[in-house]
């Protein structure tokens, strides 16, 4: 009830609202979602075959039923991924396949740098120089954008979000990942666990960059191309059982 109260608080306020609460079975999002909930964050971190050897928690079916639960209650979906969980480029492939093939795709697509925690087991891993791509701290600006550059082709629609990490890279790289396709960031010097930029540096580097921020509300701007129709966007539909 305490939530459901400030997602209703906040709602008041005429600003979006999104929750990360974990799990949600279908009572759970209707409530959300009469509450005034605006978007359910509910990452899916990695590709279905890499998962098991991070998280043990919860299964891929389990967050994918969550996913399912907050589409059904209206509500949009805000769900994507992590780079720098020890997994190959083909698990990077895996989880924008998840993502795209979804029955709707996600309203919003995070793409996070892991930001390494002491006392962790990804935190204390150290990366293996003899593996060309094991992930665990070998993250920079050219995964990310390509990353992002790949979720933009394939979810064009998306809002794909530079999230976590992004106090490990300069401006400079941060405005190539923009240049890739990033149109959306988490605002605020806090995400759930680890340091955000400062309010007031982002403020600067957008207007170093010359970005304004969308209203509430609002969805993304439909591109030149398509309103001309040089471009046409079609949606791909997500097999009924995609992983077993």
């Amino acid at each position: 009830n305490h939530i459901l109260d400030m997602v209703k608080g906040v709602n008041g306020m005429g600003l979006e609202v999104c929750c990360t609460l974990g799990m949600l079975n279908a009572e759970q999002a209707r409530q959300l979602k009469e509450a005034g909930l605006t978007a359910y964050n509910h990452n899916l971190d990695t590709s279905p075959e890499h998962y098991p050897k991070v998280i043990t928690t919860r299964t891929y079916e389990d967050r994918l039923e969550t996913i399912a639960n907050v589409r059904e209650a209206g509500i949009s979906v805000c769900c994507g991924g992590i780079l720098g969980l020890g997994e190959k480029e083909t698990d990077r492939v895996g989880l924008l396949h998840v993502l795209a093939t979804l029955p709707e795709h996600p309203e919003s697509v995070p793409i996070n740098a892991l930001v390494a925690v002491e006392g962790t087991p990804l935190g204390d891993a150290d990366a293996d120089d003899e593996t060309e791509s094991d992930g665990i701290a070998d993250v920079d600006a050219f995964d990310m954008a390509r990353m992002i550059a790949t979720a933009r082709v394939v979810m064009p629609r998306t809002m794909v979000r530079l999230s976590a990490g992004r106090l490990s890279f300069s401006d400079a790289e941060q405005y190539l990942m923009f240049q890739a396709g990033a149109n959306s960031i988490f605002n605020g010097d806090k995400l759930l666990t680890t340091d955000n930029p400062a309010f007031d540096a982002d403020t600067a580097l957008f207007q170093k960059l010359g970005f304004v921020g969308k209203p509430a509300h609002a969805g993304p701007r439909v591109a030149p191309t398509e309103v001309t129709g040089q471009v046409e966007i079609t949606q791909v539909k997500g097999m009924e059982q995609q992983y077993a």
